[in-house]
């Protein structure tokens, strides 16, 4: 990263000019996975499932547009898909717990058809959460050796909100009036409902906040555990992975509760919409690149993210050295 910083010094241009985009080369330049900055296959791997506790009146989107947008997901037709190509990045969509049958050609480390619900126990068994975690973790290594170099996360799952926001209430000791939203346009009326839903949630599986993975068991979700495999599997690989917004923040703090190292990898791409971004990007100490209101989930965020890093990627190899120009910035080291 020393090396990097100074190369980056000596480009033609004023020193520290182009702010983050320079911290955010060197950043990449000091993880030991990544060979070359030009040329960075990527890849937002989205994770797919459904939650029990969608029963409890806590969305008011269908339960079954999880697999309908599946479905959108491998014709390329949804929001992370068609945001993804214009940074030609690739999406892998993943069944980790859609409530159907197996989607053909799509790709499944599926345990179970949706969670359970969280207000009545667990939303799933520790082995099960943690079987998963490997298993997520292990697709990113493959994906790895297969060529990917740069991982975003994306995940698809109806009432999603309200178990990333148990999970962060849990691991961040919030209080659940500060992190529960509206989601996928829930009426403000029903926020309060949904907020005693997550308070009944921590009640009924009393949750322990230093155990992160007993956490994903007791209150988040398959789709949570898959995003916690990928960040982890990243890191494991010493290669980036770009957040998405609320249920990335979510899986990013069990994630460095497991293995505090694998904030080095995290490059958080926009400050999500959804009412608790503050507090858990707070609790990450990351900022975000993009402030665009997103709450559309998918990956959505970390697909337009993927420019951000191209850009940096392009400045740190391609831009002129200032000492082969035959003229010197007036704020140049050289």
């Amino acid at each position: 990263m020393a090396r990097a910083t100074h190369h980056i010094d000596g480009l033609f241009k004023p020193l520290k000019s182009l702010g983050r985009l320079e911290a955010l080369a060197t950043q990449l330049a000091g993880m030991w996975g990544v060979n070359q900055l030009d040329n960075m296959q990527k890849e937002i791997i989205v994770m797919c499932a459904d939650h029990g506790v969608f029963d409890e009146g806590v969305a008011v989107t269908p339960k079954g547009v999880t697999y309908s947008q599946a479905l959108n997901m491998q014709k390329g037709l949804t929001g992370v898909c068609v945001l993804a190509r214009n940074s030609q990045t690739s999406v892998l969509p993943v069944d980790i717990g859609i409530d159907c049958e197996p989607i053909n050609n799509m790709l499944t480390l599926k345990v179970a058809r949706g969670s359970n619900n969280i207000t009545q126990g667990p939303a799933m068994s520790r082995l099960d959460a943690e079987q998963l975690l490997l298993a997520s973790a292990r697709l990113v290594k493959k994906r790895a050796s297969q060529g990917i170099s740069v991982f975003g996360t994306g995940e698809l799952g109806i009432a999603n909100t309200t178990p990333a926001s148990a999970m962060i209430s849990v691991l961040c000791d919030y209080d659940p009036h500060e992190v529960v939203g509206i989601g996928a346009n829930l009426p403000f009326e029903r926020l309060q409902h949904k907020e005693s839903v997550v308070r009944q949630a921590i009640r009924v599986n009393n949750p322990n906040a230093a155990d992160a993975i007993d956490v994903l068991a007791k209150v988040g979700g398959y789709d949570l555990v898959g995003l916690t495999g990928v960040i982890l599997g990243a890191g494991a690989c010493g290669l980036p992975v770009v957040l998405d917004g609320f249920l990335s923040y979510a899986a990013a703090i069990a994630a460095c509760q497991i293995a505090p190292e694998v904030k080095n990898y995290c490059i958080p791409s926009h400050f999500s919409a959804e009412k608790g971004a503050h507090q858990a990007l707070k609790y990450l100490n990351l900022t975000p690149y993009l402030y665009l209101d997103l709450r559309l989930g998918e990956g959505s965020g970390a697909a337009i993210a993927m420019s951000i890093l191209s850009a940096a990627c392009a400045m740190f190899c391609n831009m002129g050295l200032a000492s082969t120009s035959g003229f010197c910035m007036p704020d140049s080291p050289v």
